[in-house]
């Protein structure tokens, strides 16, 4: 099967050619997939396989949103400070960032099947290893372990998708997981007071066991997607993982050991070029740089980061703008913030559908600048002390996300080759970790530094900022001659499926 070029609407034609890879433009088909792979898994299979997908997804998403605010439980059950019970909390996203570009790789090598359903498995016995934590380090371990399978499941989630249904579907398939993953957002916060309300803190992991085992079952459907028995370059892997985790650590400890995360940051900055030199000559390399030498997939990337960048300082900023400087409660500053990701539920389908005739490019610089003039409007609208505009506030930015997220994603997973999904996944998850964690820095920082009144509306502004920046370098994609092929198949008649 011969990747064709065919541009979206509204975006050039490849006007040099690909650099070659080592894959060529001629994908084989994979073991386990009918010959036409672009027709995806035949109808109950493939039913039962978007379903384990978006439950797997689901558990990743719900555990680290139940978890945020049962924080100040577990601190007093495990007789911990609350500095030592957002640990719980560090642990998992520290895991999920060290690994993700590792499982990529994995996955690549040995079968997403094989890496997804392992991931899916280890996440499910670490959920019960968290629900019988006797202690604030065990818990804070186990946690880790559950940020190691949830990696897999992150990075390997949507090629499984890519193989699962077929071409033409792939856009409804990626909304499908953006409404799974804004509706576990929105309910995650809900759902964890719930649970504290009727039981003790363990069942905020125990709740995952059941969804667990029945996603691990469904994984029997998934499409078994050939390795390529490369071997995995494990000083690579820990070099990568080492380099992330100084990144991530040393933002951590700004505000309270600046000396010390000055050190770890530099050293991570000085390490990146080493491993760059050490990936440059592979034919798949750990870190994508095969991918990230395109026009197309590193403008995807970059628009990524710096929209997850703003939606992490406006999530970081909101609840203390609505309850410092509009004296709400706790419960009602949540409500005010709800329609975002209800928003983001409602603009993903819709997006996917457009997304067949319309400019990526064009699709999402409009989410970017919406999402854009909704913070702006919450920093700067006069609200003298009513915060109802806010939540009108938070349903544009829900709107402009999710226009923005699902073609972007898109483009991301299309301007690699099927058997780069892998590697796309990771990266697609590494860029939204990097972007989170800046903004949750950038906002931090202003809590530390600035005035309680002034910081939060600062940070909304500071995001607004990032929003557009994510809108106008997604709009590049439209002069990139650099954008990469499809590489989607096509039928007999030369269309694509």
């Amino acid at each position: 099967m011969t990747g064709v070029w065919a541009p979206p609407p509204g975006e050039p034609p490849l006007r040099k050619p690909m650099p070659h890879t080592g894959f060529g433009l001629v994908a084989s088909p994979p073991a386990g997939l009918p010959p036409d792979q672009g027709s995806g898994l035949p109808g109950r299979h493939r039913s039962i396989a978007i379903a384990c997908v978006l439950a797997a997804m689901a558990l990743v998403v719900l555990d680290a949103a139940i978890v945020n605010v049962a924080l100040p439980t577990l601190a007093q059950s495990l007789q911990a400070t609350s500095a030592h019970a957002v640990l719980t909390v560090t642990a998992y996203q520290m895991a999920l960032v060290m690994a993700l570009l590792p499982c990529a790789a994995l996955g690549e090598s040995i079968g997403l099947r094989r890496v997804f359903t392992a991931g899916t498995l280890v996440f499910t016995v670490a959920s019960l290893l968290c629900s019988v934590a006797p202690s604030l380090p065990w818990l804070v371990a186990a946690r880790f372990v559950q940020g190691l399978g949830g990696a897999a499941i992150m990075a390997l989630g949507v090629p499984l998708l890519r193989f699962t249904v077929p071409s033409s579907q792939f856009g409804t398939a990626i909304g499908w997981n953006a409404l799974t993953v804004a509706l576990c957002a929105a309910v995650g916060p809900t759902l964890g007071a719930l649970i504290l309300s009727a039981a003790r803190w363990p069942w905020l992991f125990a709740v995952n066991i059941p969804l667990g085992i029945m996603a691990l079952v469904a994984t029997r459907s998934l499409p078994i997607v050939a390795g390529s028995a490369r071997r995995i370059d494990w000083v690579s892997a820990v070099f990568a993982m080492l380099t992330v985790a100084g990144v991530v650590i040393g933002a951590e400890l700004i505000p309270a050991w600046p000396t010390v995360s000055a050190a770890l940051i530099l050293v991570s900055v000085v390490a990146i070029p080493i491993l760059v030199r050490r990936e440059r000559s592979r034919v798949a390399p750990l870190v994508p740089l095969d991918l990230l030498s395109e026009g197309s997939f590193r403008i995807s990337v970059i628009a990524s980061i710096c929209c997850f960048a703003g939606q992490a300082s406006a999530m970081v900023a909101l609840p203390f703008y609505l309850q410092h400087n509009l004296g709400q409660t706790p419960m009602s500053a949540g409500l005010y913030m709800t329609p975002w990701p209800l928003a983001v539920a409602v603009a993903a389908p819709v997006t996917s559908r457009l997304a067949r005739s319309v400019s990526t490019a064009g699709l999402c610089g409009a989410g970017g600048l919406l999402l854009a003039i909704g913070l702006a409007a919450a920093s700067l609208w006069p609200l003298a002390g009513d915060p109802l505009p806010i939540a009108a506030f938070t349903m544009m930015c829900g709107l402009g996300f999710g226009l923005f997220q699902v073609p972007n994603n898109q483009n991301m997973f299309l301007a690699a080759p099927r058997e780069r999904s892998a590697a796309a996944g990771g990266m697609q998850g590494t860029a939204r970790l990097a972007g989170q964690t800046a903004g949750a820095v950038i906002m931090t920082l202003l809590l530390t530094l600035a005035p309680a009144e002034t910081a939060p509306r600062l940070g909304l502004g500071i995001a607004a900022v990032f929003a557009l920046m994510a809108g106008i370098i997604s709009l590049r994609r439209v002069r990139s001659s650099g954008a990469l092929p499809s590489f989607e198949p096509q039928d007999s008649t030369g269309k694509s499926q």
